[in-house]
């Protein structure tokens, strides 16, 4: 039992940076339509950029929770306003063609800029040692990214459904012609939706970053969950993608416990599970599929 439930804070764990990047993919695709693969990559840029920012500028985690946010912020408004909006019109499938190119390039200036290596970055003071009690013991930091990632997600949902601003978003995303016939200028809210959802992709490379190497790589195989994550939710969903985000971590969590040969292919496995009984995701509308 004991096992059991130090697998399950372990999952919990990873799954708050599931949830959170998640919740910022499936803000873009649901305002937008757009299936951005870039996400991983802006994940992997927000890792590196912590790492520059203590290398270069000597400034450290903390500081870094703030900044690297507002810079993947601007470079999410710069991309959908030089890049992504003008193939809106256009069928889905050239943004996501020019979202994986963009990927592309940005791991190639990554490795050609800080190689292939992986950059160093320690867990900041404070946050290293371990809890727990009997045979249950969790990371201090992995424990702190879990509590702060839910934080987060309910800060997003705070403003989603307490404020003005969300109340429009939320309706763009579940549903933009209606919003638009309604009266409401949606084209007015894309640009900083989509960096904002860019920006919570960069926060979890921020918190990714003491928790393992960082690489230009990282973000490969990390979108490929996250696209499990998104459908397993439900496209579009806010509340499928945090809650999809945290089942994810457990599921992934349990399959290196107990089968670590088939740990990936479980995640994958439930995905197809819940499109055979559910086609539109646990939390998505049943039109969206």
């Amino acid at each position: 039992m004991g096992n059991f439930l130090q697998y399950t804070l372990q999952g919990l764990a990873a799954g708050g940076f599931y949830a959170l990047a998640a919740l910022g993919l499936a803000i873009i695709f649901g305002v937008l339509g757009v299936v951005n693969f870039s996400h991983g990559a802006c994940y992997m840029l927000g890792a590196v950029a912590s790492a520059v920012l203590l290398a270069e500028f000597n400034l450290g985690f903390w500081p870094a929770l703030l900044i690297v946010p507002i810079l993947l912020f601007v470079f999410g408004v710069l991309m959908e306003r030089l890049l992504v909006r003008w193939l809106l019109p256009l069928d889905p499938l050239y943004n996501f063609l020019l979202t994986f190119g963009l990927t592309l390039l940005l791991v190639d200036l990554v490795k050609k800029k800080y190689g292939v290596s992986g950059l160093p970055y320690e867990i900041p003071a404070g946050l290293d040692g371990r809890i727990g009690t009997g045979d249950i013991s969790l990371s201090v930091y992995q424990l702190f990214a879990c509590l702060f990632s839910l934080a987060v997600c309910l800060g997003v949902w705070a403003l989603l459904t307490k404020t003005r601003i969300g109340m429009i978003v939320r309706a763009a995303t579940e549903d933009a012609d209606r919003t638009s016939a309604l009266g409401i200028n949606v084209r007015r809210w894309v640009t900083p939706v989509f960096g904002f959802g860019i920006a919570l992709a960069g926060l979890a490379g921020v918190l990714r970053a003491p928790n393992g190497a960082i690489t230009p790589e990282m973000g490969g195989s990390f979108i490929i969950i996250l696209f499990a994550v998104v459908v397993i939710g439900g496209l579009g969903s806010i509340l499928g993608a945090v809650v999809a985000g945290f089942l994810v971590g457990l599921v992934e969590a349990y399959g290196q416990a107990y089968a670590p040969a088939y740990a990936q292919i479980v995640i994958f496995i439930l995905m197809a599970l819940v499109i055979l009984v559910r086609p539109a995701g646990l939390f998505g509308r049943e039109e969206a599929a």
